[in-house]
This record gives structure tokens, sequence and C-alpha cells, in this order.
């Protein structure tokens, strides 16, 4: 059975990845702080609970990933904080660089000779201001484009091995990710994206035809739609 590694497994488009991966057939090994085994019903499905935002836990992750053989990595952990950036301390400027876009170079890194040797996966979660300029989302910003930016120069870099690797840029998408913002998803279906659709482009990808690949998939909601938190 091939083996995946899914970051961000605990909730929102990581847990739907994962149970996706699951029902395709893969083992799968979830990471994130409060990922548990009993969130899945699968017997394949393995819990790491790892801080990707530390440095020492992430590193000691990496090594002990060294010794899988791996076919698939999906970056999906992160998270966002959008301030105008003089508003933004130093811990969260720190933390959401690390680990949106510094831990899933060091995971790339301490899987890349399994995935090259094994002709498989590499897919990062990016997100639609990845290839936009929003306002009050520089940091945020300026990790996912950086992660794009590693995506497509590692493509590039490993064309000769058969690895496949792809870049997914969501629109909005209704999840935790919003639980401490200002703002959240639209009520309207047509106005957001579900972690079910980012699922689907996942599978999408490991079901086409190897030698082609989607280097960049970009996910919008049909509508665009934002909704402001009321005030408590």
């Amino acid at each position: 059975m091939k083996k995946a590694v899914v970051t961000g497994a605990s909730s929102g488009i990581g847990r739907a990845i994962s149970e996706r991966l699951l029902r395709l057939g893969y083992s799968v090994i979830g990471v994130s702080r409060t990922v548990e085994t009993s969130l899945f019903s699968s017997e394949h499905f393995t819990a790491l609970q790892v801080d990707l935002s530390n440095e020492k836990a992430t590193l000691l992750l990496c090594e002990k990933l060294k010794n899988e053989d791996i076919f698939i990595l999906i970056n999906a952990a992160g998270f966002g904080r959008f301030e105008p950036h003089e508003e933004l301390n130093a811990s969260t400027i720190t933390e959401m660089t690390f680990l949106n876009l510094t831990a899933p170079m060091l995971l790339t890194n301490a899987t890349l000779r399994s995935l090259k040797k094994s002709e498989g996966y590499l897919i990062n979660i990016n997100s639609i201001e990845a290839i936009r300029a929003s306002k009050f989302a520089g940091v945020y910003s300026a990790t996912k484009a950086g992660l794009k930016a590693f995506g497509d120069s590692l493509f590039e870099e490993t064309r000769k091995s058969g690895l496949s690797i792809t870049n997914i840029n969501p629109d909005m998408t209704e999840s935790g990710f919003y639980d401490e913002l200002r703002f959240e998803t639209s009520k309207k279906e047509d106005e957001k994206l579900f972690a079910s659709d980012i699922a689907d482009a996942v599978e999408h990808i490991l079901t086409m035809r190897k030698g082609a690949v989607v280097s960049e998939y970009t996910i919008r909601s049909l509508k665009f739609g934002i909704a402001k938190k009321k005030e408590l």
C-alpha cells in the first residue's frame, strides 16, 4: 500500500484530503498539533502530533520521515493573520513564516529522495493569495507566494525523476481557518469553496495519466462572497 503524508490533517482541507486518500486506497500519515487516530475510521491512518510552527519538533519529524517510503507529500498546514503590517507582533510573523513556508520546505527536503524514487507526488496547498496582492495580507501572501515559487522551481529541478509537483491555489474555503479572524466565508454555497472541492482536485491530480502534470491548480468560487463577523 502506497504511503502519503498530509500536514494539517486534523481539520479543514488537510482532513478532507486525508479522508479522500484513505478512500482511494492509500495509507496516510496525518500530521498536526491535535490530530488523533480516532478522527478517522480507517486502520490505515496514523496520527503524528507535531507542532509544525516549532523548529525543533519539525526537524525531529523530518528525521523520522527520512526512514519512511513516501509516495505522496501534501503540505496543507498553515494559518493566516490579516492586519496592518505594523499591528502584527514578531511572534506571529515568525510562526506564520515557519509554518506556511519553512516547514514545507524542510519536509520536502526530508522526503524528496523517496518521492523521486517512487515517482510520486508533491502537492502544496497554497492560496489564491499566492497569485494576487491583497491589503492586510503581506506576510501571509509572501509565505504562500514563496511556497508556490518553491514548488515551481522544484518542478523544473526534478522533471527527469518522474516526480509530479502541483501547487493548488484555493480561494476562500469553509474551514476552521477563519475561527480567529474577523471575517469568514459567505453563507451562500456559490460564494465559497468546500474542503471537499480541494480533495476533488487532489484526486484529479492523482488519477491523471502520469505523463501529464497539472503544475498549477487554481480553484475559485463561482461568485465572490465574504462575511464580516459581528462584534461581540
